[in-house]
């Protein structure tokens, strides 16, 4: 948590890369195919718009 609010482009990246690691992790344990479920929901483009690249407001992101 402290590498967001502080740490260098390295030290966040390291975080996100380990965040990514703990959920593929948990999908795994849950028997979720986590690629299938991005796919699943995010395949077509933005759930709010539909389009590839969101364009939704901000304060609409889904």
């Amino acid at each position: 948590a402290s590498a967001l609010r502080q740490g260098s482009r390295e030290e966040l990246a390291a975080e996100f890369a380990d965040v990514l690691a703990w959920l593929a992790t948990i999908a795994n344990v849950a028997g979720i195919d986590l690629g299938q479920a991005i796919s699943d929901k995010y395949g077509s483009g933005c759930p709010g718009c539909g389009r590839l690249v969101c364009s939704c407001p901000m304060q609409e992101k889904p």
